[in-house]
């Protein structure tokens, strides 16, 4: 579940509602923050982001403008703020998004791991859904550039655009051991989000409040989704 407040105050509350609703997993969307680039700012808000969720695991995630998200950074603050991160041993796990530096990210990967850090490598595409190879093609990029876990978001211009993102999920998932996080974007993909399991997809974003990506669904209604889903023993 994201947190996408812009201050402190509201990172905090938010953390805590999310807590409460009972999230498993939380994403700090730390393109959000407005004091993004003060170090001890930054510091400051992952402990006490720390203190309130205690042992859930925390994804943080810069999510720049080209991605759909908030940020406009370069190459060098992109790398300088992960690494910083890495450094605190605040975050579990720390995204990065698979086209910087051209592509050219298997040292920052290794980077962050060697700090201890699980890495997500990911690629979102906010306007389409590129062809089975293709999603294929990057999800491959991002198990040979190390990472832990692979992640692709798209968006759908029609049902069939859900399923080429669902086939691709489930036919790599045949040839690849690595950890997937898969979705279709928007109303039209939120079957995406509750079947992915289904199609070896490892994870799914829910929220409590704000949304970071278009097609969320809220925590109450994707738990009893899920449940469904698991009651039926079909991943027995």
């Amino acid at each position: 579940m994201p947190i996408v407040e812009k201050n402190q105050d509201g990172i905090l509350s938010h953390a805590e509602k999310i807590v409460a609703a009972g999230a498993e997993l939380i994403e700090w969307r730390a393109d959000f923050f407005t004091d993004l680039r003060d170090h001890n700012c930054l510091r400051d808000c992952l402990d006490k982001i720390r203190h309130i969720i205690d042992d859930i695991p925390l994804i943080f995630t810069i999510r720049t403008n080209n991605e759909g998200g908030e940020a406009q950074i370069s190459d060098e603050d992109y790398r300088d703020l992960l690494i910083f991160t890495a450094e605190t041993g605040l975050a579990d796990i720390i995204d990065v998004e698979l086209f910087r530096f051209n592509g050219n990210i298997h040292k920052l990967v290794a980077d962050l791991q060697s700090r201890g850090s699980v890495v997500i490598l990911s690629n979102h595409d906010f306007h389409s859904t590129p062809p089975k190879p293709e999603i294929i093609r990057r999800l491959s990029l991002m198990q040979q550039a190390g990472g832990d876990i692979l992640k692709i978001a798209v968006m759908p211009n029609s049902a069939a655009d859900v399923l080429e993102l669902l086939c691709a999920t489930n036919e790599f998932s045949q040839q690849s051991e690595s950890l997937l996080v898969t979705m279709a974007m928007g109303g039209l993909g939120s079957i995406s989000r509750i079947t992915g399991e289904v199609f070896k997809s490892c994870l799914t974003f829910g929220t409590a409040g704000k949304s970071s990506a278009p097609g969320q669904i809220p925590i109450e209604q994707l738990k009893k989704c899920l449940d469904i889903i698991h009651d039926t023993q079909m991943f027995e």
